[in-house]
């Protein structure tokens, strides 16, 4: 199927998908690049190709083939890829697994994307984020992600009830607390069998209420002229250490 007008309602519906509320109401999003839509490809959520009309692919897809001025219209980019897809949410399984890491309120899109990638890439078996975090579907989140999105479970909820399922299951829960918290270069093995990590938000990092659930708590020793770490980074390095 060609479509070559910007007034086609599939079009249109395309667009809307920029905006969370559509890709709630829909359960739907939007992907953009070859590497992005392979990766979707492999996790069996694609629902069509969006492609540059003559533009060639090596899988058969259901696919719409659309002009230049369309992908601009429906890209998030401003150099549009001549390949995008439609997807459907990826699905939230209810089996959190032993090594599970939470997500208060983080609102950096490009934070979020290098997060999930070091939970991949570092044996996290499920994400839990918090209703109030960006959202996972955002166009940012997707390519700073690079694929590794459709990897991981990741579930959206409440944390405080999160934790208290997690607790039933005697899984220790950790916060990260300068004060009072242990070198993780130096936690126990015993302790890195099965966890659920906690990190904050950017500038406020893990709501009290939160960190009160905590069973115990880690930090990253660092030289004494640094205040802190992003906290993409801090949950690479703590990610890295509990996973050696």
């Amino acid at each position: 199927m060609l479509i070559t007008s910007l007034e086609n309602d599939r079009i249109k519906e395309y667009v809307k998908l920029k905006e969370r509320k559509y890709r709630k109401q829909s359960r739907t999003f939007i992907i953009e690049g070859m590497h992005l839509v392979l990766e979707a490809i492999k996790s069996g959520i694609v629902i069509e190709l969006i492609m540059e009309q003559d533009a060639a692919f090596p899988m058969k897809l259901p696919t719409i083939f659309v002009t230049k001025e369309i992908l601009a219209k429906i890209s998030s980019l401003e150099t549009p890829s001549e390949i995008m897809a439609l997807c459907n949410m990826l699905p939230e399984k209810e089996e959190l697994g032993s090594k599970i890491l939470l997500l208060d309120e983080i609102q950096d899109p490009g934070n979020l994307g290098t997060i999930i990638r070091s939970s991949v890439a570092f044996n996290i078996d499920t994400l839990v984020i918090s209703p109030n975090t960006v959202d996972i579907y955002n166009p940012k989140v997707l390519r700073a992600t690079q694929g590794m999105l459709f990897h991981l479970n990741i579930v959206v909820k409440d944390l405080e009830e999160a934790i208290i399922e997690i607790k039933r299951q005697e899984i220790p829960v950790y916060g990260t607390r300068l004060e009072i918290g242990e070198d993780v270069r130096k936690f126990p093995e015993k302790d890195k069998a099965r966890y659920a990590l906690v990190l904050g938000n950017e500038g406020s990092g893990v709501n009290e209420s939160i960190l009160n659930l905590c069973d115990k708590y880690l930090y990253i020793a660092m030289n004494e002229n640094a205040e802190s770490l992003n906290v993409a980074v801090a949950s690479s390095i703590i990610l890295y250490e509990l996973n050696r």
